[in-house]
Order: structure tokens, then C-alpha cells, then sequence
């Protein structure tokens, strides 16, 4: 793996794991996600991971239309890096969930490498009363929900975002993730650096034990050399955890509400930022500096934020 001078910190401000019951601080309107964004960059984040809501039940909403609010508003008022999903909501099909990417040809892109099982539904555990009526069957559907991204998907999402010169944030869920995206280096759809996000304790993807961190990096080091930058995703309780492990090793990291509600046990984050602010007071205690947006746009080869379309 290359190893960069200073540490990338992404945040995943809103998502389509969490619903609107879970936590009163997972921002849902354009105005807060806005707020919520600039906030974590203001606190350290140089790349923001964006998925849209419907402002009035909180609905995963992947329209273009539903970005282009708070995208304008993040741009104006920041410097940060918008990396938006591809990935939308496992409900929806591909093409659904590329358009506000290929509309608005953010610098990144998120893309998950490989089908897979997701399961959401140990939440209810946790979770027994909801706001909105769509909630808990949404939950309860991922019993029986398969993910879908095919090859003939990813194919289809390298050819049509490549043109627009957005580069991508590939979301590694288990091994098999990276041996899919080597395929695709192989064809020559994916150029170097390669951006690779090992993603661990999603119910159907690997776990979140350290030698689970080991074995996706040693893989990725192996299948990719130099030509690869490492971040690291913990869903819920890991978090912080798997961030210090491998930011210990030169890894880059993503924190966040999409991935984790709580900055502490039993306490729910307030805020994005709040998760920004103790990722980086970790990394910075292991005497570690902070990558600006500006510097992550020079280690990730982006294009630059004149070239999107919002």
C-alpha cells in the first residue's frame, strides 16, 4: 500500500442504513444535511459521502433533484470533496441509483464491488417503535433482500461515470470485493489511485474483528501494490476502533452518521461532526496530520470542483 504524508477523513453525513426513528440528529431536509456537511468539513472532513431524503418522511430519495439543494449550498460555503452514492438504497435498481452521479458528475463516486446479502433487520432489535409507516417493513425486508451489483452493473457504472472524469470511492464489503474490482483494473475501466473503502460489520459482509482488517489489507496490498489508497469504514460499535487500527497504519478513514449513530456507548452522536472531531483527536494523538480537501484532491488525482455539474 502507498503511504501518504497525511490521513483522509471522509464522513457519510446521511445514508440509507439508519430510518428517521433511530436518532433526531441523522439530518433528513436539504438545509440540514447542508449544515450538517459543512459542519464535519469545518471539523476536519475533506471528502463528504452524500445520499438524499425526502424532506417530509425521511425516505432514502434518489432523484437528482433531491441533491442538487444542499449540493449547492455544501460547494458555495466549503472546499470539501462531495462524493455521492451510486449505491442509493439496495431497494433500487442501478439505474436508479446512478442518476444523481451521472447528472450532476460529482468528483467522487461511491460503488459497491460485489452482489451481496444486507442485512438491516437485527436493528429491530433495538429499534420497536417508528415514526413513518415505511420504516420497520424496510427493516424487515433485508431478511429476504439481496443487493444487487452484478457485473454487467459495475461495468455499467464505470462507463458511464468515467466519462464525466468522476473518480470512485470503491466500497470492499469482503474479499471477493477486491478480487471483483482487480477484474475491472485488469480490463483497464480502473485507473490508478485507486480509492478502496474495506467496509466491516454489515450482516452479510466481513466482520469486524482485527484480523478481518488485516486480511483485506494484506489482499488489497497484494492485488493492488502502490497503485491503491486504504480507508477503512467500522459500522455501529467499531467505528472508532477499526479507524485507530488502521490509521496506526497509514489507512485512511470514514466516520459518520450513515454508518454509526452513537460517539459513545449508550450515547447517541449529537452531530456528524462530533464523530469528525474524535476520529481526528485519535489520529492526531497518534501523531498523524489531517489531509485538507485540497491536499485529498492531490493524493486522489480529482478533478477539481470546477468540473462538477452543481
Amino acid at each position: 500500500m502507498f503511504q501518504q504524508e497525511k490521513i483522509i477523513i471522509s464522513c457519510a453525513v446521511t445514508g440509507a442504513i439508519h430510518t428517521p426513528s433511530m436518532s433526531a440528529h441523522l439530518p433528513i431536509t436539504a438545509d440540514e444535511i447542508a449544515e450538517a456537511s459543512i459542519a464535519a468539513c469545518e471539523a476536519g472532513a475533506a471528502i463528504i459521502h452524500l445520499h438524499a431524503r425526502d424532506p417530509v418522511t425521511g425516505k432514502p430519495d434518489q432523484r437528482p433533484a433531491a441533491f442538487e439543494p444542499f449540493l449547492k449550498q455544501i460547494k458555495a460555503r466549503s472546499k470539501a470533496i462531495i462524493n455521492l452514492t451510486t449505491g442509493g438504497s439496495p431497494y433500487m435498481t442501478v439505474q436508479e441509483r446512478m442518476q444523481p452521479a451521472k447528472v450532476l458528475k460529482p468528483e467522487v463516486a461511491s460503488m459497491n464491488m460485489g452482489t451481496m446479502n444486507f442485512g438491516l433487520f437485527p436493528m429491530l432489535n433495538r429499534y420497536k417503535e417508528f415514526k413513518f409507516d415505511w420504516e420497520k417493513p424496510y427493516l424487515e425486508g433485508s431478511k429476504d433482500l439481496i443487493f444487487r451489483n452484478t457485473y454487467g452493473d459495475l461495468e455499467t457504472v464505470l462507463t458511464e461515470l468515467s466519462v464525466n472524469d468522476t473518480r470512485y470511492e470503491f466500497e470492499c464489503y469482503d474479499t471477493s470485493h477486491l478480487y471483483n474490482l482487480a477484474h475491472f483494473v485488469e480490463r483497464g475501466l480502473v485507473k490508478a489511485p485507486i480509492f478502496i473503502q474495506t467496509v466491516f460489520g454489515i450482516l452479510g459482509g466481513i466482520g469486524t474483528h482485527p484480523d478481518d482488517v488485516m486480511h483485506m489489507k494484506r489482499t488489497a496490498d497484494r492485488l493492488f501494490g502502490d497503485s491503491y489508497r486504504w480507508s477503512v469504514l467500522g459500522a455501529g460499535a467499531s467505528q472508532m476502533k477499526i479507524a485507530a487500527m488502521a490509521a496506526s497504519m497509514g489507512g485512511n478513514v470514514r466516520v459518520g452518521l450513515e454508518d454509526n449513530l452513537w460517539i459513545a456507548k449508550g450515547k447517541l452522536a449529537t452531530s456528524n461532526a462530533e464523530q469528525v472531531l474524535k476520529v481526528r483527536e485519535i489520529l492526531e494523538g497518534l501523531g498523524l496530520a489531517i489531509a485538507t480537501p485540497d491536499e485529498a484532491r492531490e493524493i486522489l488525482q480529482l478533478k477539481g470542483s470546477s468540473k462538477v455539474a452543481f
